[in-house]
């Protein structure tokens, strides 16, 4: 007698789906690092370039069309004709808040959809405000926080960690443990730690950010996905048009409200009606009904969308707070006089129009080879956060790196060669004499002119003779720099001796970004 094929149950293939990007998304994850070579071999950057949130932010923001992003034209497409399967299949947090809703099991029912209306509301806020001058989008786009809390927290404490324990077995463990240690630490470090142990600003706030958003999960399922995610919120628009879409039951159904009970997101009311817009396609009510009454297919002409539950005022109110928020920029006093210290990465575009095409991603100091890239916190504004700058102190500008303008997914950081990268100045140096040995204690000192990477040094010496500590007259060389020589990469600042402050600091002075506009991807 054959045996009858069991089918795979179709909220089986969504959680293979889920594997599958998940599984993507990491292996590009770990590509987004320097690999011994200054070209990126794999679109390391593709999530956030089909990501349409992100384009439509960075695209009001720049007043233009940003050809980098237009692959997100194409989840648009598949929105419209599948509906809203991105949330359900691909989006990496999403499996990640599904996988949460297991561990920390929701304290209330799920039932009752809510005021989901909210993250409507913050999409028509963040357009707007993106318009007109105050680009915030990339503080909640869910590829932004997750990578964001990988990059500055996750991975470099996974490193830590496997560094720590493989070097405590290698130092003190027995012969026979480090023949099996050291292998297995040989592919961690081939395939999966990154090129180099780094450290970032702000990487505890970003790890309690996306936390939270898992932690929301205990309130409601999928709590950041029904009421505050704006790239779910735009999704919802364009599958209220999709022409595939879940059927729900009827009245034939009798009392049974089983697939009301199972929905993640609430999207299917006491009456078994699907609101398309809400529901993400993960068919547990599919594969749960049990009469098999609920099935995928063709959009029916006389089918009702479930309303939005926005008010006129509520859109109005939205939009006016995005298109006022903007206006008070200008009182600030970075309105007349930017922060010093505030270096932007090689080939950024000038400040405006960087923070809007900036969408706060952190590819760009992950790939830093120099752990030089930081973000920052208020030293270019609210609108600022989260942005990259350069801290000499910590890193430097690897003199033949291009790679952070290659990983920027927006043309913010422009793609440079590495003749453009030699030319372009992020800065210069210059020397504080009351801490710099040689011209405060008459201590000689060369560190900052060997390190110094122009092919013409930038750093030159003049001789002189001063009073040394204790009084002594002695003859030496004192550094100073050559300010047209001078790139601003920092790492004279970063090798200086000096416990502390170091000696010879790093400022955006003399900029080439301020020029002129540079021509970046996507003009």
């Amino acid at each position: 007698m054959a045996l009858k094929r069991t089918p795979i149950p179709a909220s089986l293939w969504r959680r293979i789906g889920q594997v599958v990007s998940f599984a993507l998304f990491l292996f590009l994850f770990i590509k987004t690092d320097y690999s011994g070579s200054d070209e990126l071999t794999w679109a390391v950057n593709l999530l956030f370039r089909i990501d349409p949130f992100l384009a439509l932010s960075a695209m009001l923001a720049g007043k233009m069309l940003v050809a980098l992003m237009l692959p997100a034209v194409i989840t648009v497409v598949l929105t419209l004709v599948f509906g809203r399967f991105f949330c359900g299949w691909i989006c990496p947090l999403g499996s990640l808040i599904d996988l949460s809703r297991h561990i920390l099991r929701p304290v209330r029912n799920n039932l009752d959809p809510g005021k989901r209306q909210a993250k409507y509301l913050l999409l028509i806020f963040l357009l707007a405000a993106s318009f007109f001058g105050l680009p915030l989008a990339g503080y909640v786009d869910p590829f932004s926080m997750l990578v964001r809390g990988l990059t500055f927290s996750l991975q470099p404490a996974l490193d830590h960690a496997a560094t720590s324990f493989f070097t405590l077995t290698y130092r003190h463990g027995p012969e026979w443990l480090n023949l099996l240690t050291e292998p297995v630490y040989a592919l961690l470090k081939e395939y999966v730690l990154p090129f180099a142990s780094k450290v970032y600003a702000l990487s505890v706030f970003s790890l309690v950010l996306l936390l939270a958003v898992l932690g929301l999960v205990r309130l409601e399922s999928r709590f950041f996905c029904r009421k505050i995610c704006p790239l779910g919120a735009l999704l919802a628009l364009f599958s209220r048009f999709s022409l595939l879409r879940l059927h729900g039951g009827s009245t034939a159904c009798g009392k049974c409200r089983h697939c009301h009970t199972v929905c993640r997101m609430a999207a299917i009311d006491d009456q078994r009606a699907i609101a398309t817009a809400e529901c993400i396609l993960c068919l547990d009510c599919l594969a749960q009904c049990p009469q098999g009454r609920i099935y995928y297919g063709w959009r029916k002409g006389g089918a009702a969308e479930q309303p939005t539950d926005l008010s006129r005022r509520a859109v109005l109110a939205s939009l006016s707070a995005g298109v006022l928020a903007p206006l008070v920029l200008p009182t600030r006093p970075l309105a007349r006089h930017a922060d010093p210290l505030l270096i932007r990465p090689p080939g950024a575009l000038a400040e405006d129009e960087f923070l809007g095409r900036c969408v706060r991603c952190g590819e760009c100091m992950k790939v830093c080879i120099g752990n030089a890239l930081h973000s920052t916190w208020l030293e270019a504004g609210i609108e600022g956060i989260f942005s990259p700058k350069l801290v000499s102190r910590i890193g430097y500008c690897e003199y033949n790196c291009t790679l952070c303008g290659q990983v920027c997914p927006t043309g913010a950081i422009s793609k440079l060669t590495r003749e453009e990268k030699h030319a372009a100045v992020i800065g210069r140096a210059y020397f504080d004499k009351n801490r710099c040995l040689p011209y405060s204690d008459g201590i000689p000192c060369i560190v900052c002119e060997e390190h110094c990477p122009t092919p013409d040094k930038a750093i030159k010496f003049r001789q002189a003779e001063v009073l040394n500590s204790r009084g002594e007259k002695v003859s030496l060389l004192q550094p100073y720099v050559i300010a047209e020589l001078c790139i601003g990469c920092g790492i004279c600042e970063n090798r200086c001796p000096l416990p502390g402050a170091a000696a010879v600091l790093v400022t955006a002075e003399g900029e080439s970004r301020h020029a002129g506009r540079m021509q970046g991807a996507g003009y």
